[in-house]
């Protein structure tokens, strides 16, 4: 049996495209919403199986992972998260690479040669890294306007996984990566489909929302941003996040959304000038995680709420 899991963010989305428009097979698809990360805890893996793994954090699915290893299964993961330590086994091929400017549909390229790289383009868009997608995109036939498309393109796709649950967002991540694969290249989706109308008038609807927001903290080096417990502010939390962090590239930002149970999401993006300590940031709190330049924490308790803000501040003074 074949398994393709996948963050159902814009880059775990624009990995898998590029494989499976390369290498096109039958697969049980495992996807949800982009903290949804346990993937691998999802299915039972079994000798012979072939199980793909794309941006989700190896070391939140240790034992998952090490289960299905030894239950004969060849696992093939590509990640940029902290994946603690790798194991070794003869059934594993990885590609790890941290580096605050990559991401895993930028790794899916360069383990490709290029083949689709206009999908790895959009990916690292979405991702928030505008000059990792633009050196991607240096050989394509792209002119600035149709540049611009991918970057809507990914930043939609980004905003589209953002909320605790399937019924938050505007498509099913699944839904939405059948179609996009259906579109084959991600201009042809832009022009051709009314998905890309309906995510392109739901961001802008958003994000019109949340440009009324005041922090709760800011000076020249981080602020603080708090959400209400509502679905659009949960699905724009992490794309509140990013243009915060583009519209201000020497300040750290932290977008904390409020939750049903009174605790918060946390999304922390580190300066764009000096990608660094996010990661080390959310793992102080049980339940964060993430990477050098972006990350985050699913559930953080109200009482700790001033903790976090003094050590994010203290992390970015």
């Amino acid at each position: 049996m074949n398994y393709d899991l996948f963050n159902g963010d814009a880059d775990g989305i624009c990995a898998l495209l590029q494989l499976r428009l390369a290498q096109p097979r039958e697969s049980t698809l495992v996807t949800g919403v982009k903290r949804d990360i346990n993937l691998l805890a999802k299915i039972e893996a079994a000798a012979g199986d072939q199980v793909v793994v794309l941006d989700v954090s190896m070391d939140k699915n240790k034992e998952a992972l090490q289960r299905s290893l030894e239950a004969g299964a060849q696992v093939f993961y590509v990640d940029h998260h902290f994946p603690g330590d790798i194991p070794e086994h003869p059934n594993l091929t990885s590609i790890i690479n941290e580096s605050p400017e990559v991401c895993t549909a930028a790794l899916v390229n360069g383990h490709l040669g290029g083949d689709f790289a206009d999908w790895a383009v959009t990916g690292a868009f979405g991702d928030n890294l505008a000059q990792t997608a633009r050196a991607l995109a240096r050989d394509l036939p792209l002119s600035e306007a149709e540049l611009g498309l991918l970057q809507e393109l990914g930043t939609y796709i980004n905003y589209n996984g953002y909320g605790p649950a399937i019924e938050d967002l505007h498509f099913d991540p699944q839904d939405l990566y059948l179609a996009l694969y259906e579109a084959r290249e991600p201009l042809a989706f832009v022009s051709d489909s009314e998905d890309f109308t309906r995510l392109r008038a739901g961001y802008r609807e958003d994000m019109a929302r949340a440009a009324d927001l005041l922090p709760l903290h800011c000076n020249d080096s981080s602020a603080v941003f708090i959400l209400p417990d509502q679905p659009w502010a949960r699905r724009v939390s992490g794309v509140y996040s990013n243009d915060l962090a583009s519209d201000n590239p020497d300040r750290a930002h932290a977008v904390l959304t409020e939750k049903a149970n009174g605790n918060y999401l946390v999304s922390v993006r580190a300066p764009m000038t000096n990608k660094h300590g996010a990661a080390d940031l959310c793992r102080q709190f049980p339940t964060g995680g993430g990477r050098a330049g972006a990350a985050g924490i699913n559930d953080l308790p109200s009482d700790t709420l001033e903790a976090f803000v003094a050590a994010f501040q203290q992390a970015y003074a």
